[in-house]
């Protein structure tokens, strides 16, 4: 589904990425972890072509999205639905409006199926009813849930995830990492997470990869992640900053 082969990024005269490979296959969830300013938001926003790398491949289905054009990404990127760190609404509009936005926009649907489409998506994130509120009235938790439906109202085949947990309790972050199990399991999506939070990558990762020092340096499952010796690996998943004791 997603491969990215040798992808480099700078900006200005700060690399980024340096190198970066990895695979990952259809209906599979794959955890991007590391710390933070390691490009992890940036190699996310490579996947889908909102940012070009200096050199390197990103293929999606096979196709190099790379050098393609603005209307050959238009195409490629319907089958994305993405959830931004602050969700990225628009305040203006109702939370129907702002499920409703791409299939309005870009489907040109008749608008009761645009309604029953933002519906049955308000309902799988737990949101029944609310149609005619504003984001400004409804709590984070809320606003991510939303976020969520719109990424899914138009059933993509991969959804992105950047920090879906940030700033959210501990009981709230893990019904957010419920939903994007369902979302996965239901609609058989492939699921790119970038997070800081241990406990969601646990969670909702089959594999995880570490990007360290501008390159993936550790990948594995959860079990292997978070068990593994590596003083690099465990002081990052571990939160210790200080290597010390596993030079002892």
């Amino acid at each position: 589904m997603i491969e990215v082969r040798d992808l480099k990024k700078s900006f200005g005269s700060d690399p980024i990425l340096d190198g970066i490979n990895f695979r990952i296959e259809t209906g599979e969830s794959v955890v991007i972890i590391g710390r933070s300013g390691s490009g992890k938001s940036v190699l996310l926003k490579h996947l889908i072509g909102l940012l070009q790398p200096d050199a390197g491949q990103v293929l999606i289905n096979g196709e190099n999205i790379v050098r393609m054009n603005e209307r050959e990404l238009l195409r490629v990127r319907r089958r994305f639905g993405m959830l931004f760190q602050g969700a990225a609404l628009f305040d203006s509009m109702t939370v129907a409006e702002n499920v409703g936005f791409a299939l309005r926009h870009h489907q040109m649907l008749p608008e009761q199926e645009i309604q029953q489409r933002v519906t049955r998506a308000l309902e799988l994130v737990d949101l029944p009813g609310i149609e005619d509120k504003k984001p400004s009235e409804l709590s984070g938790g809320m606003k991510k849930r939303l976020g969520l439906a719109r990424a899914i109202v138009y059933q993509p085949e991969i959804v992105l995830y950047d920090e879906p947990t940030t700033g959210l309790d501990p009981i709230m972050a893990d019904s957010i990492d419920q939903l994007i199990l369902r979302v996965r399991d239901r609609f058989k999506v492939t699921s790119v997470v970038v997070t800081h939070d241990m406990r969601s990558a646990r969670r909702v990762g089959q594999r995880i990869l570490m990007l360290h020092e501008m390159k993936i340096y550790a990948t594995g499952t959860p079990e292997e992640i978070f068990g593994s010796r590596d003083p690099v690996v465990r002081r990052f998943v571990e939160g210790v900053s200080d290597l010390k004791e596993y030079h002892s």
